[in-house]
């Protein structure tokens, strides 16, 4: 199997998601090819061939033109896949890719499986679905987070550069700052979080009376804040804020890859949940089997009590 591996940069840089993409070709056990509208002085860290466009050409976003550049990769190379990250950048552009070589589309994978298929999300990531592709060529966008990036060794890539492929139908004006949240949780050492599993509104005071009697904040999943319980300036994940606190403990969260990709470089992690076999499980260090109805009383009692 060959993948053609479309890495990102974005103000100079080389995004770090550009590398989680050399991890999910590794699990498929891929012969890779890249390819990036970039800068020849700021190549990625990566040892196989990649197809180089000039940024100040071709641009940072240039759909039209990208797609062009990629389909030209693709009749040269004939991969098998072609690999997008699930950004702003990928999803524009990977339904373009798509269309334009009658493949396929897998949007937003976050784990392969033993003969050959993918799982994606569904239901606001409640499910999950296992696909397996049908065409001969399949494209692909990976969910931030789900494939943790690649040892970015000192290599260095075989260079070709590309021309051309620069048609513009959109006029590209620069980036737009997200609002800044009410609250940076990205500051703070402690984080108690709540999730579906605190059951109903009135169950956020036991979250967040633990978070004070720590010192911390109170953060929250996405279906708390979709339920209108929590602002959304105190989500975690990948539609909310990234953190890495010295401490964070889930209360009643599962573990969906999403609120994962958001908290996971966090110090020390401890999960609360009634379900022992909970996916958060896997990356607490320490996993509470208990009603966090009453084990967060007790708890929050203990620490203030010194």
């Amino acid at each position: 199997m060959k993948a053609l591996l479309v890495g990102e940069f974005r103000d100079g840089k080389i995004l770090p998601a550009t590398y989680e993409l050399l991890t999910f070709a590794a699990k498929l056990g891929a012969e890779t090819v890249m390819f990036l509208a970039g800068r020849e002085d700021m190549l990625p860290h990566y040892g196989g061939k990649l197809y180089l466009a000039d940024v100040s050409s071709v641009g940072e976003f240039n759909p039209d033109g990208h797609k062009g550049l990629i389909s030209q990769v693709v009749e040269k190379e004939k991969p098998d896949m072609v690999v997008f990250s699930h950004s702003s950048y990928g999803w524009d552009l990977a339904p373009r890719v798509g269309l334009a070589l009658g493949a396929g589309i897998l949007s937003e994978v976050v784990e392969v499986e033993a003969g050959g298929e993918f799982v994606v999300p569904a239901c606001n990531a409640k499910l999950r679905r296992r696909l397996k592709p049908k065409t001969p060529v399949t494209v692909v966008t990976l969910q931030a987070g789900a494939f943790a990036a690649a040892s970015t060794m000192e290599e260095s890539p075989v260079v070709e550069k590309m021309g051309g492929g620069s048609e513009v139908k959109v006029t590209f004006d620069g980036y737009v700052m997200a609002e800044k949240a009410e609250v940076d949780l990205g500051k703070a050492e402690v984080i108690v979080s709540a999730g579906r599993g605190i059951g109903k509104p009135e169950n956020l005071a036991l979250v967040t009376a633990l978070a004070q009697a720590l010192g911390g904040e109170f953060a929250a999943s996405r279906p708390v804040v979709d339920a209108g319980w929590a602002d959304h300036s105190r989500q975690v994940g990948t539609t909310g804020q990234s953190v890495a606190p010295k401490l964070y403990m889930a209360c009643g969260i599962s573990g969906a890859i999403q609120h994962l990709a958001g908290m996971k470089k966090s110090d020390f992690i401890v999960a609360i949940n009634t379900d022992r076999d909970a996916p958060i499980g896997e990356i607490a260090d320490v996993l509470v089997v208990a009603d966090l109805k009453q084990f967060l009383p007790v708890f929050t009692a203990k620490v203030q009590a010194g």
